[in-house]
């Protein structure tokens, strides 16, 4: 999510899972191109399996993109074709482009031809006044000859007059069953779902019709549900003991970070919904959010916010949070 899933958030997110594909903001192209890559595309290791998001309507500076990509470490590059904002349609990228499947078809096959891990895309379920099955399969179908074979659909049309990004994520009614025919169709296609998904219940549910399931808002919104990801669909032993231990895990990296002046608050930002629905919650959110932001703050705002709310969440008397002392690579 664009502003959202940096590389920050990312690494708060990989204390919960080890096996959920992580997935930057959306970069352009030309970006990339004549940007500051280590800036852009610079990621941790502790993020591994992260893929790249890409933007853009240019075979040859898509193909150039995914090799920078590829060449940073990226587990896979995908290019979004979903983003509604006016701000990607005046570039002609984003959602705009499923109006030109084989444009979108040939940006694919160059950005396949130029790196060796796996190309991938993003997409809606049509654009303003697309017919929702045959436009939509037309859509896939033409994709599909560039070699790319997983799909990462919302499942939601994108109106790209009168709605805003905002409004684009919430009004447009869902069409699930769409997703579902479409893997019906091509089930040798890798089919993940995403869209108003906010639980794992959700999620297990959807896996019985595709193949996987795309987390936004709600990983973001209420983070504590991805220590559920491991455990419930990877089939692992639970790897944290309760949101407190997540905190202990963050430490080492935000004190890493902090040394290379990094300000407190563009890491805790993201982890402000670590505790929703929880007691103590609106306190940890307090805290961190009057002292994160201050000048100087340094690792003992976010130790006093975990301290405030350790007390009101229950937990067995012999349980501790784990601790974990390990430099971060950066």
């Amino acid at each position: 999510m664009m502003d959202w899933t940096d590389r920050h958030c990312r690494v708060f997110h990989r204390q919960m899972t080890r096996h959920a594909l992580l997935y930057t903001e959306m970069v352009t192209a030309l970006a990339i191109r004549h940007g500051d890559r280590q800036r852009l595309l610079g990621f941790d290791s502790l993020e591994q399996p992260v893929a790249l998001q890409v933007g853009g309507s240019d075979p040859k500076l898509l193909a150039e993109a995914a090799k920078w990509g590829e060449d940073f470490g990226y587990s896979e590059i995908n290019l979004n074709v979903g983003c509604p904002s006016d701000r990607v349609q005046t570039g002609r990228f984003g959602a705009c482009l499923m109006a030109e499947p084989a444009l979108v078809r040939d940006c694919l096959a160059a950005m396949r031809a130029a790196v060796g891990v796996p190309v991938t895309i993003k997409c809606r379920i049509g654009i303003d006044e697309q017919d929702e099955e045959d436009d939509f399969t037309n859509f896939i179908e033409t994709v599909m000859q560039s070699g790319v074979t997983t799909f990462v659909v919302h499942a939601r049309k994108a109106w790209l007059k009168g709605l805003s990004p905002k409004e684009n994520r919430e009004v447009p009614p869902l069409n699930y069953q769409r997703v579902y025919r479409i893997k019906k169709m091509h089930p040798g296609n890798n089919i993940i779902i995403n869209g108003g998904i906010d639980t794992i219940d959700d999620a297990l549910a959807h896996l019985q019709h595709v193949d996987g399931v795309m987390l936004g808002r709600a990983a973001y919104n209420t983070p504590w549900l991805l220590a559920e990801v491991d455990h419930r669909i990877f089939g692992d032993a639970r790897s944290v003991v309760d949101p407190l231990d997540v905190v202990e895990r963050m430490k080492p990296y935000v004190s890493q970070q902090l040394a290379q002046g990094v300000w407190l608050q563009n890491i805790t930002r993201h982890m402000l919904g670590l505790f929703h629905g929880m007691p103590g919650g609106r306190l940890w959110r307090r805290v961190l959010s009057e002292q994160a932001p201050k000048p100087g703050a340094g690792i003992d705002v976010l130790e006093n916010a975990a301290k405030e709310v350790a007390s009101r969440i229950s937990r067995p008397a012999d349980v501790q949070p784990a601790r974990h002392d390990a430099s971060c690579a950066a």
